[in-house]
């Protein structure tokens, strides 16, 4: 029998699903999938006291039950009409677990039921609606009654008003319709992964789109293992139509045609063969020029939530919680500045504040990737209007160090990449995010933070989080300076 998950890892990539059911042990999900998965979770907890308020419903626990005592659990809460919640329903080699049934109120109906299914993401794409429609088959094929068939999801432009009220924060699509077409659809998936589930060897694949599309595949590491590994892979030439090549034998970046390639990737092609550095000295230090000093090295850490936990924010708006910022003045000396807020309220406006004391008043501020600080800027300004004057100034203020690097600045050790996670190690050998402990990029930044807000965490370990935090934030400015004194031709000031 065959979970839902598995049916629509089938559907993204048949060796998904066979490697799903024989070899799990190969997965690398990443921190990236935990979060994903604990919003999953949250939200779905919420839409149980959404959609029952008296909190007349049942949960059937699989995990606590197990099988089949919860397929049976399910079917004795049917028989007493009240809303189910994880309902467990097997058929035609199946197994599904329905977020929530309710009820039918129409009166003319006495038996039927309304299935929703509740998703963590801010809009429905296909994968959603064949979600429900192998839900629905499933379940009616399990003889329930369903009536109607609707996916919720969040509302992103919806705002937390405070105070645990949560209504409005899911809205719903009716599938109900398109659900009952597809039914046969959906059986056929059935079918043809239980095929491929029951083969004793892998399927042939190849990797491609499906393995990022429309979700990243935790056995892409495996996979693209397999394949032949080219010397100087064409995955490093930016924005290429990696694909294409590949469709016709190439992966390695020495055999596309040279009127293939743009100047970027040719420049980056020449630097990997060639094992040479381009540096084009005379153009970056005209571009920082006209920004005299004090310099202001700015960078941003945030943190996001499907389900607000602060009012006045909405679902997976970026909420600024740490910021770093380093100094440099006329005479070549380095001060530092800094602000983390662990104290689990929200952070916003403490932040604000604090930047606006620590970024004076003139002075370009220099950030890598300048739309992601100026986006959190803007959005500071709206929630704050007595602020938005001057964190508008700082806006102002912003000068982006990341097209400086790309357009005068290439190492090949940076493998296609512009990242200052690529190009620190390149241009300054001595510091590396490899020696931090604990925190080593934005989604380690993101896991200590929730683990040091919450209420269970020990003090103790509180304090580790905050040091590992304010040591990884500090060398992303620090990294800036660096950057900027080699782009300015200022290699021998002491920093």
């Amino acid at each position: 029998m065959l979970s839902k998950s598995n049916i629509l890892a089938y559907r993204q990539c048949p060796r998904r699903l066979w490697l799903d059911v024989h070899r799990p042990d190969l997965k690398d999900g990443g921190a990236g999938a935990a979060i994903s998965i604990a919003a999953g979770q949250e939200v779905g907890v919420l839409a149980r006291d959404l959609y029952d308020p008296a909190g007349t419903g049942r949960l059937i626990d699989l995990p606590q039950l197990g099988f089949p005592a919860a397929f049976i659990a399910t079917m004795q809460a049917l028989a007493i009409r009240k809303p189910i919640f994880e309902g467990s329903f097997s058929a035609g080699g199946a197994l599904v677990l329905a977020d929530i049934l309710l009820p039918a109120k129409a009166r003319a109906r006495t038996t039927g039921w309304r299935m929703v299914e509740v998703k963590s993401a801010a809009s429905v794409n296909d994968v959603h609606r064949d979600d429900v429609a192998l839900q629905a088959h499933v379940v009616r094929s399990a003889g329930v009654d369903l009536s109607a068939v609707a996916l919720a999801h969040i509302n992103s432009s919806w705002v937390y008003p405070g105070d645990g009220r949560y209504e409005g924060l899911l809205t719903e699509v009716d599938l109900t319709a398109e659900a009952a077409q597809r039914s046969h659809e959906a059986q056929s998936w059935i079918v043809e992964a239980s095929r491929i589930a029951d083969q004793g060897e892998m399927p042939d694949a190849t990797t491609g789109p499906q393995c990022s599309h429309p979700y990243d595949c935790a056995f892409y590491g495996y996979c693209s293992s397999l394949e032949p590994q080219a010397e100087m892979p064409i995955s490093w030439l930016p924005r290429l139509s990696k694909q294409t090549w590949v469709a016709q034998g190439v992966r390695d970046m020495r055999d596309i045609p040279d009127d293939a390639l743009n100047d970027v990737q040719r420049r980056v092609r020449d630097c990997t063969v060639g094992d040479k550095i381009h540096f084009d000295r005379k153009g970056a230090k005209a571009d920082l020029a006209e920004h005299t000093l004090p310099g202001y090295f700015l960078d941003f850490e945030t943190i996001q939530f499907g389900v607000p936990v602060w009012a006045g924010t909405r679902p997976y708006q970026q909420i600024p919680f740490q910021y770093s910022l380093h100094v440099l003045t006329p005479q070549g000396s380095l001060d530092h500045a800094e602000f983390l807020d662990l104290s689990g309220g929200d952070p916003s406006r403490p932040f604000a504040e604090h930047l606006i004391e620590h970024c004076g008043r003139s002075g370009p501020v220099f950030v890598y990737n300048a739309s992601f600080e100026t986006s959190r800027l803007a959005e500071l300004a709206q929630r704050f209007p007595e602020l938005a004057k001057r964190l508008e100034a700082i806006r102002a203020r912003v000068v982006d160090l990341l097209p400086i690097a790309r357009n005068r600045y290439y190492h090949p050790a940076q493998e296609g990449s512009w990242s200052i996670k690529a190009v620190l190690p390149a241009a300054v050998p001595e510091l590396s995010y490899a020696k931090l402990d604990g925190v080593q990029n934005g989604g380690d930044a993101q896991q200590a933070f929730l683990e040091a807000i919450r209420v269970e965490t020990r003090a103790e370990r509180r304090t580790v989080l905050r040091q590992q935090l304010l040591a990884y934030c500090a060398l992303d400015t620090y990294a800036m300076v660096r950057l900027w004194q080699v782009f300015a031709g200022r290699t021998r000031w002491r920093l």
